[in-house]
């Protein structure tokens, strides 16, 4: 990935409403997102110029916001329109999108319901969230010290901000003991995902996943489960416990950054990038290619 750091770069964001130079989208130190956490966002992927899910991912962005009791002031049609601009902007055929919504600067303390809700949007290029060798024979992943939270104790359906503080930390604990990421548990002990990225295991050609109730439920993960189902592989969306790791043969992780990623081990529990893994790798990297209209 490039070193120049994100403020430095060039090209254009859409700030509220409006197309910026990228150095000139700036919020202020007061700002209530950065105090508070009231902050929610999207990670988007464009393939060939398209963006995958665009309406799911704009749909989800202003549920989270919804989540965390503000609304987004830009309808789903111009935000989607404003996606679609700035990859043309930025001359990005295949990039990473990041829209991003938060309470701004007007109100400083817990409350601040009369703060002015701010939408921005970047895109650049992202290759692979992971070393593009280390991802073709499996990542290595650790475990996480943090457990996703109780949903009665936060909104752990939005993607918002604050929920990935522990995401942060869990996945620099991993890196400085080499591994890539780090797989987290529920506030129950169940295995739940990885810092970003939900986590699927396969076991005699069956796949098991965690089920998507105390944890994001990933666009990219529906899509590989439909993906699955479509390739009439069982899916089982199910509690699953630390100790059954050992029984499973293959694991593979799945986000917009992270695709889908097979795991070659999970602090000391080996697995093998199998057929199941391989198959779904190769059919979600089809599915996301512009689809050519039919000839008439």
């Amino acid at each position: 990935m490039a070193s120049e750091p994100f403020d430095k770069r060039s090209g254009w964001i859409w700030y509220d409403g409006a197309f910026v130079p990228w150095q000139d989208a700036q919020v202020h130190v007061l700002t209530h997102g950065l105090h508070y956490g009231s902050c929610v966002f999207e990670g988007e992927r464009a393939y060939g110029g398209e963006i995958f899910k665009l309406d799911e991912h704009t749909a989800r962005l202003k549920h989270s916001a919804e989540l965390l009791d503000f609304e987004i002031p830009y309808g789903t049609d111009e935000i989607n329109a404003a996606c679609r601009e700035l990859l043309v902007r930025q001359k990005l055929n295949d990039a990473y999108l990041r829209p991003v919504a938060w309470r701004g600067s007007d109100m400083m303390g817990v409350s601040a319901q009369h703060n002015q809700i701010h939408l921005a949007i970047a895109a650049w290029e992202w290759p692979s969230y992971f070393d593009p060798a280390q991802r073709l024979k499996g990542i290595r992943i650790g475990m996480a010290k943090y457990r996703r939270p109780d949903p009665m104790t936060a909104p752990s359906t939005s993607k918002a901000a604050g929920l990935y503080m522990i995401c942060t930390i869990s996945k620099h604990a991993a890196e400085r003991e080499g591994f890539a990421d780090a797989l987290m548990l529920d506030w129950r002990g169940r295995v739940a995902e990885c810092t970003g990225a939900n986590v699927f295991f396969a076991k005699d050609g069956v796949i098991h996943t965690p089920e998507a109730d105390a944890f994001l439920n990933g666009i990219t993960r529906q899509t590989v489960i439909a993906l699955a189902k479509r390739r009439g592989i069982e899916v089982v969306e199910r509690a699953i416990m630390p100790e059954e790791l050992a029984s499973f043969d293959e694991c593979f992780i799945t986000g917009t950054a992270a695709e889908v990623t097979p795991v070659a081990e999970i602090a000391g529990q080996h697995f093998q990038p199998g057929p199941v893994t391989k198959t779904l790798l190769e059919d979600y990297m089809s599915e996301v290619q512009p689809k050519k209209a039919e000839a008439a």
